[in-house]
């Protein structure tokens, strides 16, 4: 900084508000200390800022899975609000593994980030109880904390399952499936629940056999599918209860098509909802139906929240909740056999 003011014939002051973008320097003089800085290479030393300030100007976020489509967008919207803050974002995926999301979360706070946004594997969060005390302000999203009061931001899984198994029994169905997650994840369960409050809204019984939770493993699922697809029975549609369960699904559906026009069947399309929303699912013939969140949302409403947090905001704990929105393309609108 020293060179930067002897070469632009300034105070060590001026130098420090131009960096850091600071009123009080005429546009003459900023234009001058730039061109020494692009001159001689200067670049803010952050570490020495950090030791001076007490933030690291980053943020972390812990994911279950990057490589899924449904958390791209909301890593984006993350990035790009913590961007506009000047913060950094550092990001890592649990796997789905309470472990890993432990390890990773702590792994984030001794690294000093000055916030923590975690989407859940587990469901006791104690852990992080010493980091929020010592000012690492930290909210959850998609699903909520367990064991401890935090901010969450989650899509409403319970109101947008009803809605798309309601949509279904408006088609004319009454035998309808459910394939979900892993039932100790909040959305698995809640997403179950919306089905099971469809059902009965309509006076609809629920055959053990037409719910399945588990591994979103594509073998799994299809296994649950072809085994409620078939027997007395089975069923006329079936809600996939996120993106990986429904992209499993079409490709046993078209399978069962491609087989039934083979040998020459009787048996009628069957119908399908998924919650999320996914890539090309309008160019599919017919066009997947889905329940569709909002994840770059998500991501921008849990990052607004964290820098709220950061800023000193005395804020109680909140439970934020998005809305879904059904999106018919036509393989919710099949109508049963006979229908």
């Amino acid at each position: 900084m020293k060179d930067v003011a002897a070469r632009a014939g300034v105070g060590l002051k001026t130098v420090s508000r131009v960096v850091n973008g600071e009123a009080g320097v005429t546009p003459d003089t900023e234009r001058r200390v730039q061109e020494a800085i692009d001159a001689l290479g200067f670049r803010r030393n952050d570490s020495a800022r950090v030791l001076r300030k007490g933030r690291t100007a980053t943020v972390g976020l812990v994911l279950e899975d990057l490589a899924d489509p449904f958390y791209g967008p909301l890593n984006r919207a993350v990035e790009e609000v913590a961007r506009a803050h000047g913060a950094l974002l550092i990001n890592g995926s649990s796997a789905e593994d309470p472990d890993r999301e432990r390890e990773l979360a702590l792994a984030l706070c001794a690294r000093r980030v000055d916030g923590l946004i975690v989407i859940p594997a587990g469901d006791d969060h104690r852990y992080l109880e010493p980091e929020i005390r010592a000012g690492v302000a930290t909210v959850f999203a998609d699903r909520p904390a367990g064991r401890i009061e935090a901010d969450v931001v989650l899509s409403d899984s319970f109101g947008g399952a009803r809605d798309g198994v309601a949509h279904l029994i408006a088609g004319g169905h009454r035998r309808i499936g459910f394939i979900g997650d892993h039932p100790r994840i909040h959305t698995a369960t809640e997403r179950l629940r919306g089905y099971r409050a469809a059902m009965a809204d309509a006076g609809l019984p629920v055959a053990g056999s037409w719910v399945s939770l588990g591994s979103t493993a594509p073998g799994r699922v299809a296994a649950a599918a072809r085994s409620m697809l078939t027997g007395p029975d089975a069923v006329s549609a079936v809600f996939a209860g996120n993106n990986r369960v429904t992209v499993t699904l079409v490709r046993v559906l078209a399978e069962r098509e491609r087989a039934r026009g083979r040998e020459r069947q009787e048996e009628h399309p069957v119908a399908l909802v998924g919650f999320d929303d996914f890539e090309l699912a309008d160019l599919l013939r017919p066009g997947v139906t889905v329940v569709a969140q909002d994840p770059a949302a998500m991501g921008r409403v849990a990052t607004d929240r964290l820098f709220q947090r950061l800023a000193g905001a005395d804020l109680p704990p909140a439970r934020i909740e998005l809305p879904t929105r059904l999106i018919p393309r036509g393989s919710g609108e099949l109508p049963p056999a006979g229908g």
